[in-house]
C-alpha cells in the first residue's frame, strides 16, 4: 500500500520514470552488473573511507561529520520502522521490475541465505545510500585539493541516485528522503558538536 501511494504521488508530480530507466539499464548488461556492485558494496567502502580520511586528516571536523551520519542514519531506522516501503524490485511482476541483484551476475543478493535473514527488504524510504552519498560529497569537496577529485566527489550522489533507480531498489522520492535526513542530521550535529576549525587540505 505504501508503494502504491508513493507511485501515485510520483505520477502526480510527473517523476515516475523508474520503470523506463530500469528497463533501459537492463539492456546493457555491463552497466547493470556494475550498478549491482556499486549498490551492494561500493557505498560501504566509500563511506568508511571518507570517515577514515576525516579522522586522520581533519580530526577537528571529524566529530561533527560522525554525528551527522549517526543522527541521519538513526532517523532512517525510525522511518523504516514506522513507514515500511516495498522497493520496486519486490512489486508484483505486472509492474515490470526485476531484482537485478538476483537476475544478473553479482556476488550476493537479498535472496542469499545470510542477507535474507539480516536485511530489512522494506527499508526503501528514506534511501540511506543517498544520505550517505551526500554526506561523503559534502565532507570531501571542501577538503580535496584537485579539481577532478572534487568533481568526482560532487557527482557521487548523482551516481548513487542513478544506481538505486537502475537496480529497482528505490524510487526517486526515496532519494529525496535520504537527502532530507542528511540535512536534519547535519543541523542536529551542528547543535550538539563543537565546530571544527578550518584547516588546509592534507
Amino acid at each position: 500500500q505504501h508503494a502504491k501511494q508513493l507511485i501515485r504521488i510520483q505520477k502526480t508530480l510527473g517523476i515516475y520514470h523508474e520503470l523506463a530507466i530500469h528497463k533501459w539499464a537492463r539492456n546493457i548488461e555491463p552497466l547493470i552488473v556494475a550498478a549491482n556492485y556499486f549498490y551492494g558494496s561500493l557505498h560501504f567502502v566509500v563511506t568508511i573511507g571518507v570517515a577514515v580520511f576525516l579522522f586522520r586528516k581533519f580530526p577537528d571536523d571529524y566529530p561533527r561529520w560522525r554525528n551527522t551520519l549517526a543522527i541521519a542514519t538513526a532517523i532512517a531506522l525510525i522511518g523504516f520502522r514506522f513507514w515500511p516501503l516495498m522497493p520496486p524490485r519486490l512489486l508484483p511482476h505486472s509492474y515490470g521490475f526485476v531484482d537485478t541483484l538476483d537476475k544478473y551476475p553479482t556476488f550476493w543478493s537479498f535472496n542469499s541465505g545470510a542477507m535474507k535473514k539480516i536485511s530489512n527488504q522494506y527499508a526503501a524510504m528514506p534511501s540511506v545510500h543517498c544520505c550517505w552519498a551526500l554526506w561523503c560529497a559534502c565532507a570531501l569537496v571542501p577538503r580535496l585539493k584537485h579539481w577532478w577529485s572534487k568533481l568526482l566527489a560532487g557527482l557521487y550522489p548523482a551516481f548513487t541516485v542513478s544506481v538505486i533507480v537502475m537496480t529497482a531498489n528505490h524510487y526517486f522520492l526515496d532519494a529525496v528522503g535520504g537527502f532530507v535526513i542528511f540535512g536534519i542530521g547535519y543541523v542536529g550535529a551542528r547543535l550538539i558538536t563543537r565546530a571544527g576549525r578550518p584547516r588546509e587540505p592534507g
